[in-house]
């Protein structure tokens, strides 16, 4: 299972590069009402993470090749932009420019969604959850945004 392994790869190299900022600076943050509790976010990205990997594998098993490739570069795409938030937002504390980041995640998730459902019923299934997570996951940015004198970008 080398897609589980490599979105988890992807989301613990991020999760190491921003530390700093999550121990230091994010509790220095107003928080938005219904921020959930900073164990809950390791937990939740895990279970995406791996939804997102079987997901994947199952494109790469189930779809036949160009169509399969079509919809993983879509796939990396996401995966990218789901890896540069937090460098943004903990990294360079830019709640701003995090935000748009969120933004085109989510645009990027919901077009995997949809070309991961056209090849695999279940495979469109098991990313379900994504965009709903990194809705609320922008909410909650934008949030902070509106919150702490909105920077931006």
């Amino acid at each position: 299972m080398g897609f589980v392994g490599f979105a988890l790869l992807v989301g613990a190299t991020a999760a190491m590069a921003t530390q700093e900022g999550v121990r230091l600076w994010y509790p220095s943050l107003t928080a938005p009402p219904g921020t959930p509790p900073d164990a809950a976010f390791p937990v939740v990205w895990t279970g995406l993470y791996v939804l997102m990997g079987v997901a994947a594998w199952r494109i790469w098993h189930v779809a036949p090749r160009p169509a399969a490739f079509a919809a993983l570069r879509l796939w990396g795409w996401q995966l990218l932009a789901n890896a540069a938030w937090s460098p943004v937002f903990f990294g360079l504390h830019a709640i701003g420019a995090a935000l748009l980041v969120l933004l085109l995640l989510l645009v990027l998730v919901v077009a995997t969604l949809l070309a991961f459902a056209r090849r695999d019923s279940l495979a469109g299934l098991l990313l379900a959850p994504y965009p709903v997570w990194v809705a609320y996951a922008a909410w909650l940015n934008a949030g902070f945004w509106w919150l702490n004198g909105r920077p931006f970008p």
